[in-house]
């Protein structure tokens, strides 16, 4: 998801993709990417409003309907780990076509359930699909780019997949003015033709075969026993999971808090959601201009001051205050700013801790920031969602988490440096 230096060409090896310098193609490239990884978001937000018609419809309770969204996350995290594994292996076009495929039966899965047991099924199915995009187009940016052409392009796939968080919420509550939350599931489905046609048509495949892995068992546990063996690897991973985790933890509230606490209704979660991608745009566009001007650590410190004051704010607006519109979101807006610059570079440090299993690497990065973000909506968000205060408080101790463990990961890196 970010950034890349526009008119650095790549010389690619034979049999892969074509070299991506020119910015059109840079900017094509990124377009298809941002739109595959809006998968991701259009499956969690998009229903959102619909929660409340969902239990009506099947006849069951409000955590029922909340388990649709654990499930989906759980299995959207357990899959992280392979769909890089696999591209390593089979290469990255081959996976991303096959996944595509088999989110979009889920989604017709989805459409067609009569019970709540049913819709767990298919949310499943699209959980073990939906991430392929995103952690393999994380993969094809680093085969074809490195240092800051490679975090600007991740910097600008942010930019234009960011209006997914926006408008998917917008667009469920619009579905449900209209029509029943099935048709949310047949949007989905539809979107995710269209993109197979485009993959189709235009993604490159940016890993020649000489260049794969065996796909073997012993190869495989000898690769993730590596990755996940390296303190640096969960400590720069942890980072992103709890910067991450912060800003999730009120979109899984999201039906709650805005509902229940600011009194608003299924066709307004734009209050919440616009002012978050906002915030994730102009971050990511801050972190695309930064890229190669100032150091990595630099801008890292700076996204941590955007992430602790508005944590720190919203903890005293909401000790002090009543939850309100614009308050209650604003300090949303700046944690994602900050959120937005403190991703691309630790991103780009974590791929780059094992250069020759890169997809592996941005599974078990993904996987682990999903995982978190399915504990937090199945567990974390239900217990805090009650209160306004609890909810902001929550946030507070996930930036003091990601701080902590950016600060050792730093401490590793320079010892590192120093050997």
């Amino acid at each position: 998801m970010y950034g890349g230096d526009l008119k650095i060409p790549v010389t690619p090896s034979p049999g892969s993709a074509p070299a991506f310098g020119s910015r059109k193609k840079s900017t094509q490239l990124a377009i298809l990417l941002a739109a595959l990884s809006m998968l991701g978001p259009f499956s969690v937000d998009t229903y959102l409003p619909a929660f409340p018609a969902i239990q009506a419809s099947l006849h069951v309770s409000a955590i029922e309907v909340q388990q649709t969204l654990t499930a989906y996350m759980l299995s959207f995290a357990f899959m992280m780990l392979w769909h890089g594994a696999i591209s390593d292996a089979l290469g990255r076009r081959n996976i991303i076509l096959v996944a595509l495929f088999v989110f979009a039966v889920a989604s017709l899965g989805c459409a067609a359930s009569h019970t709540i047991h049913y819709l767990w099924i298919f949310r499943v199915l699209q959980g073990l699909s939906a991430g392929a995009g995103m952690v393999v187009g994380r993969a094809i940016i680093r085969d074809l780019y490195s240092g800051p052409a490679a975090q600007r392009l991740l910097s600008l796939v942010t930019m234009i997949f960011s209006i997914a968080p926006a408008a998917a919420p917008i667009l469920g509550g619009w579905v449900l003015t209209i029509t029943d939350w099935r048709s949310i599931f047949l949007f989905l489905f539809l979107y995710t033709v269209g993109l197979i046609w485009f993959c189709f048509r235009y993604l490159p495949e940016s890993l020649p075969k000489e260049k794969r892995h065996e796909f073997s068992i012993p190869v495989l546990v000898d690769s993730y026993k590596a990755v996940f063996g390296s303190a640096s690897f969960h400590l720069q991973s942890a980072t992103i999971a709890f910067n991450f985790a912060g800003l999730f933890l009120y979109v899984a509230s999201a039906p709650i808090f805005l509902t229940r606490h600011l009194g608003l209704s299924a066709q307004q979660f734009g209050w919440q959601f616009v002012p978050m991608v906002g915030g994730i745009f102009l971050g990511a566009l801050a972190a695309n201009r930064l890229a190669g001007r100032i150091p990595l650590f630099q801008q890292v410190r700076i996204g941590y001051i955007f992430l602790a004051g508005a944590a720190v704010c919203n903890v005293a607006y909401h000790l002090i205050f009543p939850p309100a519109i614009p308050w209650s979101v604003l300090p949303l807006f700046f944690y994602a700013v900050g959120m937005s610059l403190v991703a691309p570079g630790v991103t780009l440090m974590t791929l780059d801790l094992f250069p020759k299993t890169r997809g592996i690497v941005a599974s078990c990065q993904s996987c682990l920031v999903t995982f978190l973000a399915g504990i937090v909506a199945g567990v974390i968000a239900p217990i805090l969602d009650n209160s306004p205060v609890w909810l902001a408080l929550g946030q507070s101790g996930f930036v003091c988490c990601a701080m902590l463990c950016w600060h050792l990961s730093k401490k590793a890196h320079n010892n590192l440096l120093m050997q």
